[in-house]
């Protein structure tokens, strides 16, 4: 039997509940392309984004914005199956069940990047922000317009192409979404190299799109892409 056939918990997991909830950030970790084994929290794709959920809780200033991760069943992407996507969607509705139609944003790097650009075309999501996202060539773009979209890609990355993500924001913008790139100098996949950089400027982006909710307004240039 494979990973994802077997029982297993829920997709969603909470981080910090508000007695209200007005809005939702979800986290989304890194993977492989192809792994049916089982992911785990002390793996390290998933350690990777806990200083990223440390920085949320320190930063949102909204008192009622629920914070949780994606629990995939698989490491991998594996091909058709697209297992992260998966989970991702039965996280949304995990999420909805529990609170409601609240708007979220998506935060996620390398495979969860992928994972969280995919899944913008369900009803609730709003925004995405994607760290050092897996984007292949051909990767799809509609589900994005009308999207808030922000990529943060290392300039030395050598797991995934920076160059792809800049391609895939183009393309994006072209399908009606508002997106925006910033290329992170020097900075490597695993986010260590100016690691405070990548933190505080991920926070400052999810924490934009949070008041761009609350507006409701039509988004200007992002205060974390530094135009």
């Amino acid at each position: 039997m494979s990973v994802r056939d077997e029982p297993s918990a829920g997709a969603l997991l909470v981080r910090r509940r508000p007695r209200r909830t007005g809005a939702a950030v979800l986290v989304l970790h890194g993977g492989r392309a192809e792994s049916l084994r089982a992911a785990r929290p002390w793996q390290l794709a998933a350690l990777r984004m806990r200083p990223f959920l440390r920085s949320l809780d320190a930063a949102t200033d909204r008192d009622d914005v629920l914070l949780g991760q994606v629990r995939y069943r698989s490491r991998g992407w594996n091909g058709a199956a697209e297992d992260p996507l998966r989970d991702t969607r039965r996280a949304l509705t995990e999420l909805h069940r529990l609170v409601g139609d609240v708007p979220v944003v998506l935060l996620g790097h390398s495979m969860g990047g992928r994972a969280a650009l995919r899944a913008a075309d369900a009803a609730q999501v709003r925004g995405v922000v994607a760290l050092a996202p897996w984007v292949p060539p051909g990767e799809p773009v509609a589900q994005l317009r009308d999207r808030q979209v922000f990529v943060m890609h290392g300039s030395r990355d050598r797991v995934t192409d920076p160059a792809e993500s800049a391609t895939y924001v183009s393309r994006a913008r072209t399908a009606g979404a508002r997106a925006e790139f910033l290329l992170v100098p020097g900075g490597d996949h695993a986010m260590l190299r100016h690691r405070t950089h990548w933190h505080h400027t991920a926070t400052t982006a999810v924490a934009d799109l949070l008041t761009r909710l609350d507006r409701d307004d039509a988004p200007g240039p992002s205060p974390a892409a530094g135009r």
